[in-house]
């Protein structure tokens, strides 16, 4: 039941009946046809012998005296060659219906045999063509016609040959169909297993993928079928999805573990710090004016540090909800000119390029630039040898501008850069909270930009932040400098006071 059941017995199913549909539909009009034209052309033989009785004003006598007698023989009497059922009948009836003889012979059992078939001769006389009649067995075509002395004449031509032929017509019809049939049904469950091997592969590729395989893929076909191969890259396209998807899921959820242990991590550490201290002092362990300054300077700086961190958090989370930015028109050159007197204000020996001649305008939130580059430049100090060169660059591009801070610093290796944008990742465990280089991708992503990092180790590190430069509205209905943006915490455009452990956001890398 389940070949029938299935597509492919279906598709073999209806090809077989609708073969058979019309191998029967073909045999019955051959057939027909062909019973039509024999039966006609008996029909026109005894019309035409008919009509040559009828209209010579012959009389059975005259057709007595008649010199062809081998030729009436052969039509009169049949039975002289002793034939039991003769193709033709030639008989002769009076006007009561009762067969005579002829040429001196008395009426045969055929001929008595068709003039009771016939029964009332006259009813032929009024039928233009001949009919049907059965005489011992044997299907005839008659006709009459009446003398010029009243004798009325009945020609019969058997149709046995004729429904013979037919038989034999249908047999072989039957035959052929039946083999035709059978190839039919042979081929095509050959030909729709292998268009349906595609199919197949579809069930075999979801089966694989339920039980945990998300690499599978519905394989191509060596001869595609059109519509088959367009569902195939569908249900690729929608697998890629899927996997991608569940990638993304298992990858978040992964983030967020880890960005919990490490939170807590982080906050545990300058909490039980300030702990420990107020446990001492409440002990009275810390007699000393020295001890006590010492402790309280700790405790504030374990403060700092654990209000820096929620900060920190507090932005990512805004940023991860797609805070509204407050846009405006901003000076890119400008801030990084700014952020590059601060560096040489903290770090007085180190070496600083700036490559941002003239004016960019960018539409875009100046706060949250201005954090961009503070993070960036902060991850240089706190990262890289104090009079290491760093430059700063600032270039306009095809519907884009690009900021770039570069240093020749040590570098990093391929694994660590690949991690350099997840949140509270340090470089061998290094100072900082690991969130500064997480909001830079944060901000620029609100921004509808991307940030890419460019390094190896020992030939320094380079992040590259692309913005779409759009077209900035009228600067006469921007809003004014010095209006924070409402989504994200103002940012520094200072680098940290020096005692602290990085650059607004940590030296994350």
């Amino acid at each position: 039941m389940r070949g029938v059941h299935s597509l492919r017995g279906q598709l073999t199913l209806a090809n077989v009946v609708l073969l058979a549909l019309g191998i029967v539909a073909a045999t019955v009009v051959s057939v027909l046809g062909m019973r039509y034209y024999l039966l006609d052309q008996i029909d026109a033989e005894l019309t035409r012998t008919r009509d040559s009785l009828g209209g010579s004003e012959l009389t059975l006598r005259q057709i007595d005296s008649l010199s062809v007698l081998s030729f009436f023989r052969d039509r009169v009497d049949p039975d002289w060659k002793g034939e039991a059922d003769p193709d033709s009948i030639f008989a002769a009836v009076d006007a009561r219906g009762e067969p005579v003889g002829i040429l001196g012979f008395a009426p045969t059992d055929s001929q008595r045999a068709l003039a009771d078939a016939v029964g009332d001769v006259r009813t032929l006389l009024r039928d233009p063509e001949p009919r049907d009649v059965t005489v011992r067995g044997s299907a005839y075509r008659v006709t009459a016609t009446r003398l010029a002395d009243g004798t009325y004449v009945m020609i019969a031509a058997s149709t046995e040959a004729v429904h013979d032929v037919v038989a034999k017509a249908v047999k072989f019809d039957l035959a052929i169909g039946t083999l035709l049939l059978s190839l039919l049904a042979c081929l095509t469950m050959f030909s729709v297993r292998r268009r349906m091997r595609p199919l197949e592969d579809m069930v075999e590729t979801s089966s694989a993928i339920a039980e945990g395989d998300l690499t599978r893929r519905v394989p191509s076909s060596r001869d595609p079928i059109l519509e088959v191969e367009q569902l195939r890259l569908a249900l690729n396209s929608m697998l890629q999805q899927v996997e991608s998807a569940y990638r993304t899921r298992e990858r978040s959820a992964a983030q967020l573990r880890r960005f919990v242990a490490d939170a807590s991590h982080e906050l545990r550490t300058p909490l039980a710090a300030i702990r420990g201290y107020l446990q001492l002092y409440d002990r009275g362990m810390l007699r000393e004016p020295v001890e006590r300054k010492r402790a309280w300077d700790r405790m504030m700086t374990e403060s700092e540090r654990m209000a820096r961190l929620v900060d920190e958090l507090l932005v990512l989370a805004r940023l991860d909800q797609r805070p509204e930015l407050r846009l405006r028109n901003v000076d890119v050159c400008r801030l990084v000119r700014e952020a590059a007197e601060d560096v040489r204000v903290q770090q007085p020996g180190r070496p600083v390029t700036v490559d941002a001649g003239g004016s960019v305008l960018v539409h875009a939130d100046e706060a949250g630039l201005r954090q961009v580059l503070g993070n960036l430049l902060g991850n240089v100090r706190t990262h890289t040898p104090a009079d290491v060169p760093v430059l700063l660059e600032v270039a306009r591009g095809d519907g884009e501008v690009r900021l770039s801070v570069t240093d020749q610093g040590p570098g990093l290796a391929p694994e660590d850069a690949a991690r350099v944008f997840d949140r509270f990742f340090r470089v061998g465990g290094g100072a900082g909270s690991g969130l500064g280089m997480a909001i830079v991708q944060g901000v620029v992503r609100a921004h509808g930009g991307e940030v890419a990092v460019t390094t190896a180790p020992g030939e320094g590190l380079a992040v590259t932040v692309t913005l779409p430069n759009h077209r900035a509205p009228d600067p006469a209905t921007a809003p004014a400098d010095g209006d924070d943006e409402p989504g994200l915490p103002r940012a520094r455009a200072t680098a940290p006071r020096p005692g602290h452990d990085g650059a607004p956001g940590g030296p994350g890398r």
